[in-house]
């Protein structure tokens, strides 16, 4: 209304209480009013329908998804080549990775390498020197159990993300299993106890063996160096909350191709690359990190620690900004939108001290009705959504022979 931000207006209704009071700032979101009631469409064209405001994400397996890409790459010309490195030579003047020599002897040479190694990082960080930043200080969930389960049921439409003493459990439905797992702090919880309390969790058989991963949430302090950049878990890794991993490949490479270097490696378009990155990886930690310091919880040191820590100054001036009059700004660059912040924020009760005084300008009366005419439709239109098990068997069934 009038060019201010709705959740402006649902604050100062909320802050004035009593018949004023427009309930939870969740009845006004078609993609939460969806969700409980496991139901989807995909959003509308048109700006002013309430279903062109639903959000979604996919749910997918990723090495199925991986498959699919190498499919794809190898079908357009990409040369696969199997093996494991045994050295990395570099030139004597610049540094400069020249090639890489596999165990069976084989030489690769290239002028420019992308390192997709992994956590070790082989080439940015074992031959190039660039180090690690650690954010466990911030982010101290260092380890994590999987475990599929077999899908009883019609897949619901969200991941559940459930807290627990030490850390929290996910379960991802998907149309041919379930993905479960526990994230924890291996100083807060032992491994057999994460283990029990995910196994305690589960609602149906398991497929597989539980597999154990072990991680540091960071980043390197470049993630382009001389002629070799990072993309995936060699640039960096911010746990498995919020599932940012691809997001952040997708980015490095997008971010890349609009960088794309000659032999020439300029200086300042590996900076840009850099300050790019960085920059969003930062963005990212911090909204990850307010998931645990923003937490109410003090059953456990796990949460007392998380709650009582000190945080990035970037991430303070952002929750202290909130909570003077609920104002939030997305960055150029970030993932999260306003809406994603302020999901968590007011989740998690915290509650801004005051709304934007321009929302003054609003009648309380109209604003009320407003509010209940909002929430009514809202309810309306995902009520009208074919349930998520129809819309699938409609639009995307899953062949059950491409789940093998």
């Amino acid at each position: 209304m009038l060019g201010i931000n709705f959740h402006q207006i649902w604050l100062r209704q909320h802050l004035l209480g009593g018949d004023a009071d427009p309930g939870p700032v969740d009845d006004y979101a078609i993609s939460i009013a969806a969700a409980r009631r496991r139901r989807f469409a995909k959003p509308a064209s048109n700006p002013d329908a309430v279903l062109s405001g639903l959000a979604y994400a996919y749910h997918f397996d990723a090495g199925l998804y991986a498959k699919f890409l190498r499919g794809h790459a190898e079908a357009r010309g990409v040369k696969r080549v199997e093996g494991k490195i045994a050295n990395v030579e570099q030139a004597p003047l610049d540094g400069h990775i020249t090639a890489v020599v596999l165990e069976d002897g084989r030489r690769i040479e290239g002028d420019f390498f992308v390192d997709c190694s992994g956590f070790r990082a082989l080439l940015l960080g074992q031959t190039l020197g660039v180090p690690y930043r650690s954010w466990q200080h911030w982010l101290p969930c260092d380890s994590a159990i999987a475990v599929p389960t077999a899908n009883v049921a019609p897949p619901v439409p969200y991941t559940r993300a459930n807290a627990e003493q030490g850390g929290w459990r996910w379960r991802i439905p998907l149309q041919h299993r379930v993905g479960n797992g526990h994230v924890f702090s291996s100083a807060h919880t032992d491994e057999e106890t994460a283990l029990q309390r995910l196994l305690d969790g589960l609602d149906a058989p398991t497929i597989a063996d539980p597999r154990l991963l072990r991680f540091t949430a960071g980043r390197r302090e470049k993630l382009w160096e001389k002629n070799c950049v990072a993309i995936g878990l060699a640039g960096g890794f911010i746990e498995p909350l919020e599932s940012t991993s691809i997001h952040l490949i997708q980015s490095g490479i997008f971010r890349l191709m609009s960088l794309f270097p000659d032999r020439g490696f300029s200086g300042i378009e590996i900076d840009e690359y850099n300050r790019w990155l960085i920059e969003e990886y930062e963005h990212i930690r911090d909204f990850i990190i307010l998931h645990y310091h923003a937490t109410e919880r003090a059953d456990s040191d796990f949460w007392n620690h998380c709650r009582t820590m000190d945080v990035p100054d970037s991430l303070a001036a952002r929750i202290e900004l909130w909570r003077e009059k609920g104002r939030i700004f997305r960055a150029h660059n970030s993932l999260f939108t306003e809406e994603s912040w302020i999901a968590v924020l007011l989740g998690q009760n915290i509650v801004p001290r005051a709304a934007d005084p321009l929302v003054a300008m609003l009648p309380v009366g109209e604003t009320v009705q407003f509010m209940n005419h909002m929430r009514e439709i809202v309810a309306r239109t995902a009520e009208a959504m074919p349930t998520h098990e129809d819309y699938i068997a409609m639009n995307c069934a899953m062949a059950r022979q491409a789940a093998q």
